[in-house]
């Protein structure tokens, strides 16, 4: 399996919009109330909401390549752009998603290494996420890849409450 990855431009904002929506739904829809997943989705994902994104210059995407296939992306957020730690030491990644036919195949593997390689090359000194308490098969990858739980937050999912986890893996 020979993968690549090349930041997202606002060329490419059609796809990450379809990708990110294809992803969420995939891994989320299921779980949820219909109502607020779709409201959330529609608000998530906007085409607008993800060209204000994509111009921020702390929030970076990532689209990942099997061969010349798009099978996955990540986003990351430094600084400001951080959704909540905010700390200039960290990465965050906020998205980190692979299509559900490509799964299975390390690929969520892979993108973490790049990531871990991304946030020492940077100069940070830990990464972090938040990752849903009922997702436990995230949690699991995420546990197997040294990171650590360090508190919660709330999360929205429409009018839906819910918790996610805060997990870190320190680069030092």
């Amino acid at each position: 399996m020979a993968l690549t990855l090349r930041a997202c431009t606002h060329a490419d904002l059609d796809a990450l919009v379809n990708i990110s929506k294809e992803t969420f739904t995939a891994a989320f829809e299921k779980d949820n109330d219909p109502k607020d997943f779709q409201d959330y989705l529609q608000k998530a994902f906007r085409p607008d909401k993800m060209a204000s994104e994509l111009n921020d210059a702390n929030s970076l995407f990532y689209f990942i390549f099997e061969g010349k296939e798009l099978v996955g992306y990540f986003k990351l957020n430094l600084n400001e752009s951080q959704t909540d730690i905010k700390d200039p030491r960290a990465v965050e990644i906020e998205r980190i998603y692979v299509l559900e036919s490509h799964q299975g195949k390390q690929i969520g593997a892979w993108m973490l290494q790049e990531i871990i390689r991304m946030g020492k090359k940077l100069g940070k000194t830990f990464i972090w996420l938040g990752v849903w308490e009922r997702n436990p098969k995230a949690i699991r990858f995420y546990q197997r890849h040294g990171f650590e739980k360090f508190a919660e937050h709330p999360y929205y999912i429409g009018t839906d409450k819910q918790t996610d986890w805060l997990l870190r893996l320190d680069l030092q």
